[in-house]
């Protein structure tokens, strides 16, 4: 017997898969896999093999659209990065780090501000929206939340977010039924605990998947990609009108005279804030060795 499916949790050297008639199935990966230095990870779709006395196992592995690393996740249509308004307060660089990252590799994101009741979102919903989908959520009432379950129908969709900032708490505002677990504030450390373990998908009853991931802490985004300085600016989606404008052909965006793009920042058409985590990603871009490069084109 063959089936297709699709991997929704990784657990040791098991993994366990949904197949498209609604069955669930544990299996182990060929060891081929292994020989050719290929891990299969959550959100792979694969095909299934099970033998007379065996245990169900997974013998191919479609071409991905797109991967992470770390935490291991394929075949993306979105990411909602979770940001509180306060307690932890956002780290919009880091935020702007990963959804370029995101776009990079042909991923949308979703942007979605909790504790609205605490601290009002209006100053980061000016600097994102136009450029991604923006929500606001208030976790205590469940308020916004309907608007964010909306968004996810019918996508393959991973939840992100900084430790303690709601993101376990939006998931279970969408979706009741899982009761993930979360925890408060850690107030001397003023970060959350890490409630999420490991990366597992989740069926909505909407339509679509979702996956739980740990905090931005235990991240690293140089293990997400490599944004070269020369690919930077296409990697931020209101800047792209602008592309091609500028008087110097080679423009880095960051100090020229004639710059389009520093115009549309003066003119309050591009969020200053945005434009300091292009000078800031800019800048550590330039730093690459060329080695690394190398590196990167062998990928």
């Amino acid at each position: 017997m063959t089936f297709e499916g699709v991997i929704i949790s990784a657990f040791g050297s098991g993994y366990k898969v949904a197949a498209y008639d609604g069955a669930t199935y544990i299996c182990k990966a060929k060891g081929i896999f292994r020989n050719r230095d290929i891990s299969p990870c959550c959100g792979d779709r694969v095909t299934v093999e099970i033998s007379d006395n065996s245990e169900p196992l997974i013998t191919e592995i479609q071409p991905r659209r797109n991967e992470i690393i770390r935490p291991p996740l394929s075949n993306l249509d979105q990411m909602v990065f979770i940001m509180s308004t306060c307690e932890p307060p956002p780290n919009l660089l880091m935020l702007d780090k990963f959804s370029a990252v995101a776009q990079y590799k042909g991923i949308d994101s979703v942007i979605v501000f909790t504790k609205t009741d605490k601290q009002p979102a209006d100053e980061y919903v000016r600097i994102y929206q136009g450029v991604y989908p923006v929500f606001e959520v208030n976790n205590e009432t469940g308020e916004g939340c309907d608007r964010v379950k909306e968004a996810l129908k019918g996508k393959f969709s991973a939840f992100c977010g900084n430790s303690g900032a709601g993101k376990s708490s939006t998931i279970n505002n969408i979706c009741p039924e899982l009761g993930l677990a979360t925890a408060e504030i850690s107030k001397s450390l003023g970060r959350g605990k890490h409630t999420t373990r490991r990366v597992d998908i989740f069926e909505l009853d909407c339509g679509g998947y979702i996956a739980d991931t740990p905090g931005f802490s235990t991240f690293e985004t140089g293990k997400y990609d490599t944004i070269l300085k020369g690919e930077l600016a296409d990697c931020f989606p209101e800047f792209r009108e602008y592309i091609g404008e500028c008087r110097f052909q080679d423009c880095s965006h960051t100090k020229e005279t004639g710059c389009a793009i520093l115009e549309a920042v003066k003119n309050g058409k591009i969020s200053e804030s945005r434009h300091r985590s292009y000078c800031e990603m800019y800048r550590e871009a330039s730093l690459i060795k060329p080695w690394e490069l190398k590196d990167k084109q062998k990928r």
